[in-house]
């Protein structure tokens, strides 16, 4: 049967929902007053109005807060990874450290008109290309660097232009407040702040990179780096370095100053230098570390470790006899003195009088194998490493015979770093021991922990007396004039460069170590001239004694006081003072 409803029975609708309910009520109402209806209707506008501003209203908000999106974001990790930890001289003066630097980039994807874009930005900083920063605009990127560290003004301006896609990124920018002065340590960075030469560059090879790549290198996880530099001392040599390369028209100037207790390096100087602020001379190949990167002759230096040598051999003494009246002949190569003395002289005179022929009699009497062997143990046939990456390798002659033996004892036909033949001379005073250098802080006990015995002490006392009597009737006197009280000693060496194959008398590099005070050494000063011009007041001579010695003896007046040595005056000559303390005075 069918059990239709009447026709006239209503039908039951499910309950309706809440919502719908209200939304009705809203439109119509409860009762059929017109005005009632438009004002509920006129609320609901108004209701979906206010959240549709409402919306819009955070979003602007969560843009104005965030910045630029994903892109800075992104090139703002890579900027934190860039700090870098403040490096220090000894004394706490601040040689580098970071500051904050606006930068420009752009979002092409965002940016509406390009062409205008770019003649905005061009017109803002005229020194941006315009085509460069055309092409960068109409990648497909979502990011790209328009130009990197720009001025707080430059940032302003650009900022009321109001291009859309256009951002500023605050970058840590590497500064060095004392400029010059320190650039051939300090070394520098480049545009990501990443060490590309000198103590900059050793920072990102001994950690430094990898803490970046970890993202553990920010501001406020690094601890400053001291170095054992001395700014004050470095601005006195090289003052006094600037002075003499041009009194003397030099082609270049370069000086260290070198605790020999320690192997620190407290200054290091080399003239032509560069702008670590403004870099656009740093690859000039005339403004290298002449110290450490370049290799030369040191010349009569070389005799201080030719006669330290046989001394510590046992074979000879202060008082053995060479005569060196007469050049001495090997083949088709005659070997002179510049000022031959007319009778035998002793090996402390073929010091003090710089023989050629007596330091090559003396080299030759030991043999060319104990020559090499001797060379090789104070680290004058290897590359010399430090903290500096730039280092060269010695220039040592492949197949060594007496000739070479010969040239060699007074500096000749070998050529090494300047630093690693102070690494030397610091040894033949210091007692005997090798000390590898540094330019970090190091204590004595911590320099003993990596030293090598080289030399006997008392081999080193006869090298301090022959040194100290330099000063006092030899080479050194100009120096010893201009530094009285402070007790040096040292030794001159005048090396003719080779030019077209041939060595010339007129182009000369001339080099003068002093070392004081010498009863109880505690540092040594290098002083390098190259291609010293003659002058007046030298007579005619382009030899060290006329022009770096009285340029150690200048630098040395500033810095010792700065050293903390004070002079004395009156002190007991040489022969009394150190050799009296020698335990085999012979």
């Amino acid at each position: 049967m069918n059990h239709q409803p009447p026709a006239n029975t209503p039908i039951e609708r499910p309950p309706e929902p809440w919502r719908q309910r209200l939304i009705r009520t809203l439109l119509y109402g409860k009762n059929t007053d017109r005005a009632a209806k438009a004002r509920a209707r006129v609320g609901l506008a108004m209701l979906a109005f206010g959240a549709v501003y409402g919306i819009i209203a955070v979003r602007l908000v969560v843009f104005a807060v965030n910045g630029d999106s994903h892109a800075e974001r992104r090139a703002s990790r890579d900027a934190i990874a860039t700090a870098r930890p403040d490096i220090l001289d000894r004394n706490g003066t601040i040689l580098a450290t970071d500051v904050k630097s606006p930068s420009l980039f752009s979002e092409p994807r965002r940016i509406i008109d390009k062409d205008e874009a770019a003649e905005l930005l061009t017109g803002a900083l005229p020194d941006l290309d315009g085509a460069e920063v055309r092409e960068r605009i109409n990648s497909r990127k979502g990011f790209a660097w328009l130009k990197r560290d720009i001025t707080q003004q430059q940032q302003r301006d650009i900022h009321r232009l109001g291009i859309p896609g256009i951002g500023f990124l605050r970058e840590n920018k590497r500064v060095y407040p004392n400029g010059s002065t320190v650039s051939h340590v300090i070394g520098l960075t480049n545009i990501d702040n990443q060490g590309i030469a000198g103590i900059e560059k050793w920072l990102d090879n001994n950690g430094l990179a990898d803490l970046h790549r970890a993202g553990f290198a920010s501001d406020r996880m690094q601890n400053p780096v001291e170095l054992a530099l001395d700014t004050r001392v470095e601005h006195a040599l090289r003052d006094e370095l600037l002075k003499a390369k041009a009194k003397f028209s030099a082609k270049a100037a370069s000086g260290l100053v070198s605790n020999i207790r320690t192997g620190e390096i407290v200054a290091m100087v080399s003239l032509p230098d560069f702008d670590p602020n403004n870099p656009k001379e740093v690859h000039d190949p005339d403004r290298i570390n002449r110290l450490t990167t370049g290799v030369y002759e040191m010349g009569s230096t070389f005799k201080t470790l030719t006669l330290a040598m046989a001394l510590d051999s046992g074979k000879v003494n202060l008082n053995s006899m060479f005569d060196a009246r007469y050049p001495l002949s090997y083949g088709k190569f005659k070997i002179h003195d510049t000022h031959p003395v007319p009778r035998p002289i002793s090996l402390a005179e073929v010091f003090t009088y710089s023989s050629n022929v007596g330091a090559a009699k003396i080299a030759l009497g030991q043999g060319v194998e104990a020559h090499k062997a001797f060379l090789k143990k104070v680290g004058q046939l290897d590359r010399l490493r430090t903290e500096l990456p730039e280092s060269a390798m010695p220039i040592v002659p492949k197949r060594w015979g007496d000739l070479n033996t010969i040239t060699i004892s007074f500096g000749h036909g070998i050529a090494v770093a300047p630093l690693q033949a102070v690494m030397a001379v610091n040894a033949m005073v210091n007692g005997g021991n090798l000390i590898p250098p540094t330019f970090m802080k190091r204590t004595e006990e911590e320099a003993l922990a990596v030293a090598k015995r080289v030399i006997k002490k008392d081999t080193s006392d006869k090298v301090r007396y022959m040194m100290r009597l330099n000063a006092e009737v030899g080479s050194a006197r100009k120096a010893e004039a201009l530094a009285k009280g402070y007790y040096l000693g040292g030794k001159t060496g005048t090396s003719e460069k080779v030019v077209n194959g041939r060595y010339s008398k007129k182009q000369v590099l001339n080099s003068f170590t002093a070392v004081l005070p010498m009863d109880n050494p505690q540092f040594q000063v290098l002083i390098m001239l190259d291609e010293p011009k003659a002058l007046p007041e030298t007579h005619g001579f382009i030899t060290s004694g006329w022009n770096a010695v009285p340029t150690g003896g200048a630098v040395i007046a500033r810095i010792a006081p700065l050293l903390g040595l004070e002079p004395r005056f009156d002190l007991a000559p040489s022969d009394r003072l150190i050799l009296a303390t020698s335990r085999a005075t012979q």
